[in-house]
Protein backbone atom coordinates (compact mmCIF):
# COMPACT_ATOMS: atom_id res chain seq x y z
CA UNK A 1 0.00 0.00 0.00
CA UNK A 2 1.25 3.41 -0.94
CA UNK A 3 0.92 6.46 1.41
CA UNK A 4 -1.41 8.24 -0.33
CA UNK A 5 -3.93 4.71 0.05
CA UNK A 6 -2.95 4.95 3.67
CA UNK A 7 -4.02 8.67 4.08
CA UNK A 8 -7.26 8.59 1.90
CA UNK A 9 -7.85 5.50 4.55
CA UNK A 10 -7.44 7.36 6.94
CA UNK A 11 -9.07 10.21 5.85
CA UNK A 12 -12.29 8.07 5.55
CA UNK A 13 -12.04 7.05 8.87
CA UNK A 14 -12.05 10.34 10.04
CA UNK A 15 -15.26 11.11 7.95
CA UNK A 16 -16.67 7.97 9.63
CA UNK A 17 -15.32 9.11 13.04
CA UNK A 18 -17.42 12.36 12.56
CA UNK A 19 -20.34 10.86 13.04
CA UNK A 20 -19.55 9.06 16.30
CA UNK A 21 -20.14 12.16 18.59
CA UNK A 22 -23.79 12.43 17.25
CA UNK A 23 -24.16 9.05 17.36
CA UNK A 24 -22.83 8.50 20.97
CA UNK A 25 -24.78 11.72 22.19
CA UNK A 26 -28.13 9.38 21.02
CA UNK A 27 -27.08 6.29 22.11
CA UNK A 28 -26.71 8.57 25.75
CA UNK A 29 -30.09 9.03 26.13
CA UNK A 30 -31.35 6.13 27.23
CA UNK A 31 -27.98 3.84 27.62
CA UNK A 32 -25.28 4.62 30.55
CA UNK A 33 -21.81 5.17 29.41
CA UNK A 34 -19.45 1.75 30.27
CA UNK A 35 -22.77 -0.12 28.72
CA UNK A 36 -22.39 1.68 25.69
CA UNK A 37 -18.96 0.77 24.91
CA UNK A 38 -19.57 -2.31 25.88
CA UNK A 39 -21.94 -2.91 23.24
CA UNK A 40 -20.11 -0.67 20.57
CA UNK A 41 -17.27 -3.00 20.81
CA UNK A 42 -18.85 -5.87 21.64
CA UNK A 43 -21.31 -5.71 18.64
CA UNK A 44 -17.95 -4.59 16.22
CA UNK A 45 -15.36 -7.71 17.46
CA UNK A 46 -17.89 -10.04 17.06
CA UNK A 47 -18.65 -8.52 13.30
CA UNK A 48 -14.79 -8.45 12.73
CA UNK A 49 -13.81 -12.09 14.31
CA UNK A 50 -16.85 -13.64 12.30
CA UNK A 51 -14.98 -12.49 9.19
CA UNK A 52 -11.41 -13.04 9.79
CA UNK A 53 -11.81 -16.17 12.52
CA UNK A 54 -8.89 -18.15 11.35
CA UNK A 55 -6.63 -14.58 11.26
CA UNK A 56 -7.45 -14.00 15.03
CA UNK A 57 -7.76 -18.00 16.15
CA UNK A 58 -3.52 -17.41 14.78
CA UNK A 59 -3.15 -14.51 17.08
CA UNK A 60 0.15 -15.38 19.74
CA UNK A 61 0.86 -14.04 23.17
CA UNK A 62 2.76 -10.72 22.02
CA UNK A 63 0.17 -9.72 19.63
CA UNK A 64 -2.84 -10.28 22.00
CA UNK A 65 -0.49 -8.60 25.10
CA UNK A 66 0.07 -5.52 22.54
CA UNK A 67 -4.18 -5.86 21.75
CA UNK A 68 -4.80 -5.53 25.59
CA UNK A 69 -2.60 -2.61 26.06
CA UNK A 70 -4.07 -0.90 22.96
CA UNK A 71 -8.09 -1.67 24.10
CA UNK A 72 -6.87 -0.32 27.60
CA UNK A 73 -6.20 3.08 26.03
CA UNK A 74 -9.21 2.61 23.51
CA UNK A 75 -11.29 1.95 26.67
CA UNK A 76 -9.88 4.77 28.19
CA UNK A 77 -10.27 7.43 25.26
CA UNK A 78 -13.77 6.74 25.05
CA UNK A 79 -14.79 6.50 28.90
CA UNK A 80 -13.60 10.52 28.75
CA UNK A 81 -15.74 11.25 25.97
CA UNK A 82 -18.64 9.50 26.93
CA UNK A 83 -18.80 11.10 30.21
CA UNK A 84 -17.49 14.45 28.32
CA UNK A 85 -20.32 14.29 26.34
CA UNK A 86 -22.79 14.71 29.15
CA UNK A 87 -22.03 17.88 29.98
CA UNK A 88 -20.94 19.22 26.30
CA UNK A 89 -22.08 19.45 22.89
CA UNK A 90 -20.96 17.02 19.85
CA UNK A 91 -19.58 19.56 17.85
CA UNK A 92 -17.79 21.22 20.95
CA UNK A 93 -16.73 17.58 21.66
CA UNK A 94 -15.06 16.82 17.96
CA UNK A 95 -13.20 20.43 17.98
CA UNK A 96 -11.76 19.62 21.29
CA UNK A 97 -11.03 15.70 20.70
CA UNK A 98 -9.00 17.38 17.50
CA UNK A 99 -6.41 18.40 20.05
CA UNK A 100 -5.49 14.74 19.40
CA UNK A 101 -2.94 16.39 16.59
CA UNK A 102 -0.57 18.46 19.06
CA UNK A 103 -0.44 15.85 21.07
CA UNK A 104 0.76 13.55 19.21
CA UNK A 105 3.68 15.90 17.66
CA UNK A 106 4.33 17.05 21.59
CA UNK A 107 4.64 13.19 22.99
CA UNK A 108 6.75 12.33 20.13
CA UNK A 109 9.11 15.35 20.91
CA UNK A 110 9.18 13.86 24.07
CA UNK A 111 9.82 10.15 22.59
CA UNK A 112 12.54 11.31 19.89
CA UNK A 113 14.21 14.07 21.89
CA UNK A 114 13.93 16.74 19.46
CA UNK A 115 12.13 20.19 20.01
CA UNK A 116 8.78 20.91 18.38
CA UNK A 117 8.87 22.93 14.98
CA UNK A 118 7.68 26.39 14.88
CA UNK A 119 4.66 25.39 13.27
CA UNK A 120 3.48 23.42 16.44
CA UNK A 121 4.62 25.47 18.56
CA UNK A 122 2.59 28.11 16.61
CA UNK A 123 -0.48 25.66 16.64
CA UNK A 124 -0.62 25.25 19.94
CA UNK A 125 -1.20 28.60 20.84
CA UNK A 126 -4.08 29.00 18.50
CA UNK A 127 -5.32 26.09 20.07
CA UNK A 128 -5.00 27.23 23.55
CA UNK A 129 -6.78 30.72 22.79
CA UNK A 130 -9.60 28.30 20.55
CA UNK A 131 -10.20 25.99 23.30
CA UNK A 132 -10.61 29.34 26.00
CA UNK A 133 -13.39 30.39 23.82
CA UNK A 134 -15.00 27.45 23.00
CA UNK A 135 -15.34 26.10 26.13
CA UNK A 136 -14.76 29.35 29.23
CA UNK A 137 -18.75 30.23 29.80
CA UNK A 138 -19.34 33.92 30.65
CA UNK A 139 -18.74 32.95 34.42
CA UNK A 140 -14.95 32.08 33.47
CA UNK A 141 -16.24 28.59 34.25
CA UNK A 142 -14.83 25.54 32.21
CA UNK A 143 -17.54 22.76 31.58
CA UNK A 144 -16.13 19.68 33.26
CA UNK A 145 -17.59 17.75 29.77
CA UNK A 146 -14.56 20.13 28.05
CA UNK A 147 -11.81 18.64 30.44
CA UNK A 148 -12.69 15.06 29.83
CA UNK A 149 -12.68 16.17 26.17
CA UNK A 150 -9.43 17.06 26.11
CA UNK A 151 -8.38 13.96 28.29
CA UNK A 152 -9.87 12.01 25.60
CA UNK A 153 -7.53 13.83 22.87
CA UNK A 154 -4.40 13.17 25.16
CA UNK A 155 -5.06 9.43 25.68
CA UNK A 156 -5.78 8.99 21.49
CA UNK A 157 -2.46 11.00 21.00
CA UNK A 158 -1.14 8.19 23.11
CA UNK A 159 -2.91 5.31 21.45
CA UNK A 160 -1.92 6.55 17.98
CA UNK A 161 1.75 6.23 19.12
CA UNK A 162 1.41 2.92 20.76
CA UNK A 163 -0.55 1.95 17.60
CA UNK A 164 2.33 2.80 15.31
CA UNK A 165 4.66 1.06 17.35
CA UNK A 166 3.06 -2.26 17.61
CA UNK A 167 1.87 -1.90 13.92
CA UNK A 168 5.44 -2.78 12.78
CA UNK A 169 5.95 -5.47 15.56
CA UNK A 170 2.67 -7.37 15.24
CA UNK A 171 -0.04 -8.67 12.97
CA UNK A 172 -2.50 -5.07 12.12
CA UNK A 173 -5.31 -6.95 11.25
CA UNK A 174 -5.23 -9.04 14.67
CA UNK A 175 -4.17 -6.30 16.94
CA UNK A 176 -7.10 -4.58 15.30
CA UNK A 177 -9.81 -6.45 16.13
CA UNK A 178 -8.46 -7.89 19.37
CA UNK A 179 -8.54 -4.20 20.74
CA UNK A 180 -12.08 -4.45 19.89
CA UNK A 181 -12.45 -7.63 21.93
CA UNK A 182 -10.71 -6.05 24.67
CA UNK A 183 -12.22 -2.98 24.68
CA UNK A 184 -15.73 -4.36 25.13
CA UNK A 185 -14.08 -6.82 28.18
CA UNK A 186 -13.52 -3.74 30.08
CA UNK A 187 -16.42 -2.10 29.14
CA UNK A 188 -18.66 -5.15 30.20
CA UNK A 189 -16.36 -5.21 33.86
CA UNK A 190 -16.68 -1.63 34.39
CA UNK A 191 -20.70 -1.90 33.54
CA UNK A 192 -21.15 -4.73 35.73
CA UNK A 193 -19.47 -2.59 38.60
CA UNK A 194 -20.70 0.90 38.02
CA UNK A 195 -24.08 0.39 36.73
CA UNK A 196 -26.99 -1.72 35.63
CA UNK A 197 -26.23 -3.13 32.01
CA UNK A 198 -29.41 -3.20 29.70
CA UNK A 199 -29.80 -3.57 25.81
CA UNK A 200 -30.98 -0.40 24.04
CA UNK A 201 -35.22 0.20 24.24
CA UNK A 202 -35.85 2.08 20.79
CA UNK A 203 -35.01 2.24 17.35
CA UNK A 204 -32.90 5.21 17.86
CA UNK A 205 -30.80 3.33 20.49
CA UNK A 206 -30.23 0.42 18.58
CA UNK A 207 -29.57 2.90 15.23
CA UNK A 208 -26.79 4.47 18.03
CA UNK A 209 -25.32 1.42 18.76
CA UNK A 210 -25.40 -0.49 15.57
CA UNK A 211 -23.76 2.94 14.13
CA UNK A 212 -21.10 3.13 16.33
CA UNK A 213 -20.08 -1.01 16.21
CA UNK A 214 -20.00 -1.37 12.48
CA UNK A 215 -19.25 2.01 10.85
CA UNK A 216 -16.90 3.76 13.59
CA UNK A 217 -15.03 0.61 15.32
CA UNK A 218 -15.70 -2.61 13.05
CA UNK A 219 -14.61 -0.22 9.74
CA UNK A 220 -12.07 2.56 11.42
CA UNK A 221 -10.44 0.72 14.39
CA UNK A 222 -9.68 -2.22 12.57
CA UNK A 223 -8.65 -0.47 9.14
CA UNK A 224 -6.94 2.49 10.90
CA UNK A 225 -3.53 0.14 12.46
CA UNK A 226 -3.60 -1.23 8.80
CA UNK A 227 -2.81 2.27 7.13
CA UNK A 228 -0.71 3.37 9.81
CA UNK A 229 2.35 0.68 8.80
CA UNK A 230 2.49 3.16 5.46
CA UNK A 231 2.36 6.61 6.68
CA UNK A 232 3.60 8.68 9.90
CA UNK A 233 2.06 9.26 13.19
CA UNK A 234 2.06 13.03 12.45
CA UNK A 235 0.13 12.43 9.25
CA UNK A 236 -2.05 10.02 10.69
CA UNK A 237 -3.10 13.17 13.31
CA UNK A 238 -3.46 15.94 10.93
CA UNK A 239 -5.98 13.66 8.72
CA UNK A 240 -7.93 13.23 12.13
CA UNK A 241 -8.40 16.36 12.29
CA UNK A 242 -10.86 16.93 9.79
CA UNK A 243 -12.90 14.85 11.90
CA UNK A 244 -14.64 17.77 13.81
CA UNK A 245 -16.06 19.67 10.83
CA UNK A 246 -17.70 16.26 10.05
CA UNK A 247 -18.98 16.33 14.07
CA UNK A 248 -20.32 20.23 13.86
CA UNK A 249 -21.93 19.64 10.25
CA UNK A 250 -23.99 15.97 11.38
CA UNK A 251 -24.63 18.00 15.38
CA UNK A 252 -26.07 20.67 13.05
CA UNK A 253 -28.07 18.65 10.72
CA UNK A 254 -29.69 15.89 13.13
CA UNK A 255 -29.33 17.55 16.78
CA UNK A 256 -29.82 21.25 15.79
CA UNK A 257 -26.77 22.21 17.41
CA UNK A 258 -25.54 25.86 17.22
CA UNK A 259 -23.16 27.37 19.54
CA UNK A 260 -22.37 30.81 20.45
CA UNK A 261 -20.57 33.20 18.77
CA UNK A 262 -17.39 33.00 20.71
CA UNK A 263 -18.06 29.50 20.14
CA UNK A 264 -17.66 29.46 16.27
CA UNK A 265 -14.20 32.01 16.63
CA UNK A 266 -13.00 29.54 18.89
CA UNK A 267 -13.90 26.38 16.64
CA UNK A 268 -12.31 28.16 14.21
CA UNK A 269 -9.04 28.69 15.87
CA UNK A 270 -9.19 25.78 16.98
CA UNK A 271 -9.48 23.94 13.61
CA UNK A 272 -6.56 26.66 12.37
CA UNK A 273 -4.19 25.47 14.72
CA UNK A 274 -4.72 22.11 13.87
CA UNK A 275 -3.88 22.93 10.61
CA UNK A 276 -0.94 24.89 11.21
CA UNK A 277 0.38 22.57 13.89
CA UNK A 278 0.62 20.22 10.53
CA UNK A 279 2.61 22.21 8.66
CA UNK A 280 5.61 20.06 8.04
CA UNK A 281 7.84 19.50 5.20
CA UNK A 282 7.47 16.25 3.00
CA UNK A 283 11.13 15.29 3.21
CA UNK A 284 10.46 15.31 7.30
CA UNK A 285 7.91 12.77 6.75
CA UNK A 286 10.14 10.44 4.56
CA UNK A 287 13.21 10.87 6.91
CA UNK A 288 10.64 9.49 9.74
CA UNK A 289 9.31 6.96 7.92
CA UNK A 290 12.93 5.70 6.53
CA UNK A 291 13.97 5.83 10.37
CA UNK A 292 10.75 3.76 11.61
CA UNK A 293 11.40 1.04 9.11
CA UNK A 294 15.34 1.19 9.79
Amino acid sequence: MTQKKADLLIATISMAWGTSYLLMKLGLNGIEPFTLIALRFGIAFVITFLIFPKRIIKADSKTIGCSALVGLILFGVFTALMYGLTTTTASAAGFLTSTTVVFVPLLQSLITRRLPTLPILTGILTIITGIGLLTIQATFIIESGSILCLLGAFLYAVHILVTNSFAHKTDTLQLGILQLGFAALYGLLFSFVFETPVLPATTTEWVAVLGLAIVCSAFGFVVQPVAQQFTTPERTGILFSLEPVFAALFGFIFLQEILEPQGYIGAALVLCGVLIAGMKKQEDFNRYSSDECG
